[in-house]
């Protein structure tokens, strides 16, 4: 089967959450003998227009800077390519990216599927939420990541919605890490992502505050970069805890497990999310996990049993489950235990099953 697949950003430079999915999605769907091509914007600082690893096809589209002409311009470009490729079927990563693929089946009679990502559902713009109505209503199969995010899309227009959460590539994981031993390093309070105000990183710089009041050799490591980056250094020097926060910036992600299986625990202090991948990735690697209770995190941490849940912004309640756990060995141990077992769910074998399923099913 030819398989176009749009995604707005795409590895190498966009290791976000959608970015590393769709990747891993056409990798997977490549080992199936699939002819897959991944439609997206180009790079002009690290890559070429067009590329092919792993098996599938990269067309990356340059972008005019003009908000709202250099959009559109960008979907007449990707309904090109798409009439160029002639594929069985489209896939959309995100309801805005979908606007190509239902001209083309207006006008190619070429079928395509809808994935919500999360902002493109939770923080719909006045565009969006005029045209995310005819967008789901066309899908030939709309599919959202979590129990929450389907509610919304259902909310948008009420049909049936299939729920498929992204996947993880669990042989990618293990359990101890190549550096020295956890003790010589002290407790390790770990954030991986993007630095943008809706990842609240802001509470938790305000929560090692409180932390390291009780945990002195207390360090978090923030392994990312982005438009908060100054404020937040800002933030650990009025605070008084700017040598007890490191931050790393941007990494290959590949060199991500050696982060996480550092450290002790993993936090993700987000105000909205949609199906957080590092979770995951956390989750594999037998971290305990505090994370907001916002999008579909919960579908992936039940309260006390394989991390906890605060409500976003309570930075007081954040910093106390912290250190409940990192003072709590045997609980740091089941909940690490739990998270090995849970995670094997997620495979990427098991989320791949069910797209092809719906692949075939539409096509």
């Amino acid at each position: 089967m030819r398989i176009v697949i749009i995604v707005n950003l795409f590895p190498p430079k966009w290791i976000g959450g959608t970015e590393i999915a769709s990747y891993c999605i056409a990798e997977h769907l490549a080992k199936r003998k699939h002819d897959v091509h991944i439609i997206t914007s180009l790079d002009h600082d690290l890559v070429k227009n067009r590329s092919y690893e792993k098996g599938f096809h990269i067309h990356r589209i340059s972008v005019i800077p003009i908000r709202t002409i250099g959009l559109i311009f960008f979907w007449v470009d990707i309904f090109r390519m798409i009439k160029k490729i002639d594929p069985d079927i489209v896939h959309a990563q995100s309801l805005i990216f979908a606007i190509p693929a239902l001209i083309s089946k207006k006008l190619l009679k070429i079928p395509y599927i809808v994935w919500g990502q999360g902002s493109d559902v939770y923080l719909q713009d006045c565009f969006m939420k005029l045209v995310s109505n005819t967008i789901i209503k066309n899908a030939d199969s709309a599919i959202a990541l979590t129990k929450n995010m389907k509610e919304l899309m259902q909310a948008i227009y009420n049909r049936d919605i299939v729920i498929i959460p992204n996947g993880i590539d669990l042989g990618d994981y293990r359990d101890e890490p190549d550096e020295p031993p956890r003790e010589t390093l002290g407790k390790r309070i770990l954030f991986v992502g993007r630095f943008n105000p809706v990842k609240g990183i802001q509470y938790l710089v305000r929560a090692m505050k409180i932390v390291c009041e009780v945990l002195p050799d207390a360090k978090l490591i923030l392994v990312g970069d982005g438009e908060e980056r100054e404020n937040l250094e800002h933030l650990t020097n009025s605070l008084g805890i700017r040598d007890r926060v490191d931050f790393v910036g941007m990494i290959p992600h590949e060199k991500i497990p050696d982060y996480l299986c550092q450290a002790d625990i993993f936090v993700l202090p987000s105000l909205s999310e949609g199906f957080p991948l590092v979770i995951l990735e956390a989750m594999a690697c037998g971290l305990p996990i505090v994370a907001t209770r916002v999008g579909g995190v919960p579908d992936i941490i039940e309260d006390g049993v394989n991390g906890y849940l605060v409500e976003s912004g309570d930075f007081q309640k954040m910093a106390n489950k912290i250190i409940f756990i990192l003072e709590n060995q045997p609980l740091k141990l089941l909940i690490s235990k739990n998270n090995r077992i849970k995670v094997q769910m997620y495979g990427w074998e098991n989320v791949i099953n069910q797209l092809e399923h719906i692949y075939f099913e539409i096509t």
